[in-house]
């Protein structure tokens, strides 16, 4: 892997001298806010100048507003590894920030500036991200992670589909699937890429004995029948074909986590947290298996992939690179345990509340409680070493 380059002169903030800093702070601060606004929203408590009917803000502004920033801070921060150029920083980096901001401050008063101007503000940010990494990868000369790009690509066309579908038919059913399939596939890519390397790292150096086996073609093949399985449920989510294409690709994914070793890595927290993060994938893909033959609701499967999978994946990825970056020492500290917990608890008990419809609505706000300590713990905790300038 080509090393981290130096950094550009930066005279500005040190919140825009790496494209994490913005991105992970002002995403967790917005994924903690989003879930505060979600419950007196959806209890008709509050009521935003929104097209959207509660249901479809609260979907659309956790999958196409807090995941986005998420991972374009992942995004802004590899790209450099990958291809040994330069990060962006300073201006271009503020527009960026500056556009995903106004997206959701669009999506928020679309129903005053009309669906389509709305659409158009929102998408734009994820097409200037598209752009923006495809042209640094390209720069590069590095072919191979270009791939990462097509689930971003596909993420972005879902979010535009999502607006034309709420606006045609009300509710955006089909484009939801489509935008939790392309996160799906991004964590199959790049969490099977970082978390046998760091599990590796750290047992090399800590635990001596068995090591997580390297990418082969098992993990080819779990990830291509996992996205077979994916695009299938997005077309037909209800029937037999759909629920044996999920549990298939629910097994497979069990498989490859096992691989891992993630059994022997209990010690760290910052590595151990990747593989719970990682387990709610196969966890999901039985749950909405499940749901495609109708036996318990669609949602138990879906808050398992989002708010167990990618919730935990962008909490872990968060803190590794937050620490990692700004010269800290990588270890979970008590504040970083506690907020691991919490997003472990609001994705077990979300589920639970979808399984239990008699429980729901308090089970709904003990996940909502425990998300918002998470990603607002993140906040707070990660905030001033974000906001200052890398530690010599």
């Amino acid at each position: 892997m080509v090393p981290i380059p130096r950094l550009k002169p930066h005279h500005g903030p040190a919140l825009f001298s790496y494209g994490f800093r913005p991105f992970f702070f002002f995403g967790g601060c917005y994924a903690a806010l989003a879930i505060a606004l979600w419950l007196p929203l959806f209890e008709g408590e509050i009521v935003l100048s929104t097209v959207f009917g509660p249901r479809d803000w609260h979907v659309h502004e956790m999958l196409f507003g807090f995941v986005p920033a998420i991972v374009t801070g992942f995004l802004l921060t590899a790209i450099p590894n990958w291809t040994g150029r330069l990060p962006l920083q300073g201006t271009p980096l503020l527009v960026l920030v500056i556009a995903w901001i106004a997206g959701r401050i669009a999506i928020a008063l679309s129903a005053k500036i009309g669906w389509l101007a709305a659409a158009l503000i929102d998408v734009g940010f994820l097409a200037l991200v598209v752009g923006a990494s495809a042209r640094e990868i390209i720069a590069g000369q590095n072919w191979r992670n270009l791939k990462v790009l097509i689930p971003v690509t596909v993420l972005a066309l879902a979010n535009a589909g999502f607006h034309v579908e709420a606006h045609v038919s009300g509710m955006a059913d089909i484009a939801t699937r489509a935008g939790v399939a392309a996160i799906l596939v991004l964590v199959m890519l790049i969490g099977g890429r970082i978390i046998p390397s760091f599990t590796r790292n750290w047992l090399a150096r800590e635990n001596p004995g068995r090591l997580p086996i390297p990418f082969g073609r098992f993990d080819a093949l779990t990830i291509v029948v996992s996205a077979a399985a994916l695009c299938i449920w997005i077309v037909t989510p209800r029937g037999e074909l759909t629920g044996t294409a999920l549990l298939a690709a629910g097994i497979l994914q069990t498989v490859r986590l096992g691989r891992w070793a993630g059994d022997r890595t209990l010690r760290d927290r910052l590595v151990l947290i990747l593989h719970v993060a990682y387990a709610f994938v196969p966890f999901g893909f039985v749950l909405v298996s499940v749901a495609s033959f109708g036996v318990i609701l669609p949602s138990a499967g879906l808050h398992a992939w989002m708010t167990g999978a990618i919730g935990t994946m962008t909490l872990a990825v968060m803190t590794r690179a937050s620490l990692g970056h700004t010269g800290h020492e990588l270890a979970a500290k008590v504040g970083t345990q506690i907020i691991y917990a919490a997003v472990v608890v609001a994705a077990l008990v979300r589920v639970l509340a979808s399984l239990s419809p008699q429980w729901a609505l308090p089970l709904i706000h003990v996940a909502a409680l425990a998300w918002i300590v998470a990603f607002g713990g993140f906040a707070i905790l990660y905030g001033p070493i974000l906001f200052r300038a890398r530690q010599s």
